[in-house]
């Protein structure tokens, strides 16, 4: 059995009051709505890999799949991990698209769209780890492309931030829950 010595009493701070916790919060929801916002001008402005970014190495960036339930059905109507989805990436596989559309080779996006994403509706909560909290938000993505494609892309999502070691914040988790469950665009080359 060891013995260590006392430890030195910390100095006494001033307990926090209601004032405090407001602005922090209010610090964090303006920093989640500045990142959101410059994730949106990235994007807009086709510079996909300064957007690439914004998210964590361990990144999972996802899109289920949903259907049409009834009612006392709803939890079934979106699509669980390991089943079809519209996207499943990780960082590593969102570069490579990235790469693809610079490459000349991705043909969707050759003249590329034309894109406005509105992110809207933000709510940041403490997350299950020290350090992250998880933001939902929603997004209206207007996307035209050549003359006459335009596509309207409506939905939600869900995001776990994680703080950096700098006091940063980056993109752990991406879920996309589109509002309907049939694309009728001719594909989703762009990001959400």
């Amino acid at each position: 059995m060891s013995i260590h010595p006392p430890e030195p009493a910390a100095a006494a701070s001033p307990p926090r009051t209601h004032d405090d916790t407001l602005d922090d919060d209010i610090r964090l929801h303006f920093e989640v709505q500045r990142l959101y916002t410059v994730e949106a001008h990235l994007l807009d402005q086709h510079r996909y890999a300064d957007w690439l970014e914004l998210f964590a190495d361990d990144l999972h960036y996802w899109a289920p799949v949903r259907t049409n339930r009834l009612r006392r059905q709803q939890a079934l109507a979106d699509g669980s991990p390991g089943e079809v989805a519209i996207f499943d990436e990780n960082k590593a596989s969102l570069a490579w698209r990235i790469r693809r559309f610079d490459s000349g080779m991705a043909w969707a996006e050759d003249p590329p769209s034309r894109t406005r994403h509105l992110i809207t509706n933000v709510m940041v909560r403490p997350g299950d780890e020290p350090g992250e909290y998880v933001a939902e938000s929603a997004f209206l993505c207007y996307r035209n492309r050549l003359e006459r494609e335009v596509d309207l892309y409506a939905g939600g999502r869900t995001d776990v931030l994680r703080r950096t070691e700098d006091g940063g914040l980056l993109i752990a988790r991406r879920t996309i829950l589109l509002d309907q469950n049939v694309l009728l665009a001719k594909n989703i080359s762009t990001f959400l």
